[in-house]
């Protein structure tokens, strides 16, 4: 069996949901596209899987790392290339479900073949990788590669892979894209795109917010940010522990930090809407019931 499944959408659109239904229906086993659910300690603000669903599904890449780790796309590809080998190996299907578009787009069609340099990338890290240090990696991409900028302004991450891309070659990374035809790795594949109308995600947002507060969110953070959390390579983007620690040092009360989480969410499910529309022309737009419907023939 080389079949796989893919699901995808924005945040609290449903996909883990979805995703155990085909999993026990298909004989399956998730794989999680998701960067933060990769730590542990951020259990309930990255919406991880309970272990009463583990123990229904077996679940891969989730909580499995310190936040102190550095997540980044190409360590991704190759834990979840592995996971998926795994499983298909014993004869089970692959479930990939996650949000993280730049990871689904790297599993799905390869990670960039543009020309690196492991030194230069540390380098470049070291100089520019944390929030203090963006105003000082856009101006320096503002003179180099403009169109880069404009293009990966949202993701520090990227737009340090297209410095290092025009350091080493002179030439921006998007006319070196433009050559480059993208095939899918997983030829045998079914990917979904879960489409939720704006109204109905905000109230889901704003359902699971409230349900994650008053779960322990708001105790969760307080441990992870006084181990270190808003200083770690990677971790520290998990969404919304910035705006709790804001709340603990008394900035703002109690309702305006569940508004804040659900505004700063709504948000960043609008970026991801718009990433899934544009990157993703394999995977079908079904809302959940027509995803369900679409199970049944598989």
């Amino acid at each position: 069996m080389n079949k796989i499944l893919v699901i995808m959408g924005p945040t609290a659109s449903g996909k883990s949901a979805l995703a155990l239904k085909a999993a026990k229906m298909l004989n399956g086993e998730i794989v999680s596209a998701d960067s933060m659910q990769l730590y542990r300690s951020l259990e309930i603000g990255t919406a991880q899987p309970s272990a009463e669903e583990r123990a229904r599904v077996p679940h891969h890449l989730v909580g499995i790392w310190d936040i102190h780790e550095r997540a980044d796309v190409f360590t991704f590809q190759a834990m979840a290339d592995e996971a998926i080998k795994d499983i298909q190996s014993r004869g089970k299907l692959p479930v990939v479900a996650g949000g993280t578009g730049l990871y689904l787009k790297n599993l799905l069609y390869g990670l960039d073949d543009m020309p690196g340099d492991r030194d230069l990338r540390k380098e470049l890290d070291e100089q520019y990788d944390a929030p203090e240090k963006e105003e000082l990696l856009q101006r320096r991409m503002a003179e180099l590669d403009p169109d880069a900028l404009e293009k990966f302004k949202l993701c520090r991450r990227r737009l340090i892979r297209a410095l290092e891309v025009r350091l080493i070659t002179g030439k921006s990374i998007l006319e070196l894209q433009q050559n480059s035809e993208k095939k899918l790795r997983y030829p045998e594949l079914t990917a979904i795109k879960l489409e939720v109308t704006p109204d109905t995600l905000a109230e889901k947002i704003a359902k699971r917010a409230k349900i994650m507060l008053e779960n322990g969110w708001i105790e969760e953070a307080e441990k992870a940010i006084a181990n270190g959390l808003l200083s770690t390579p990677t971790a520290h983007q998990a969404l919304g522990y910035k705006i709790i620690n804001s709340y603990l040092n008394g900035e703002f009360d109690r309702d305006a930090l569940f508004e804040k989480i659900c505004a700063a969410t709504r948000q960043y499910a609008r970026r991801q809407r718009t990433w899934f529309r544009h990157q993703h022309p394999e995977a079908l737009p079904l809302s959940v019931s027509e995803a369900d419907d679409l199970l049944k023939t598989l």
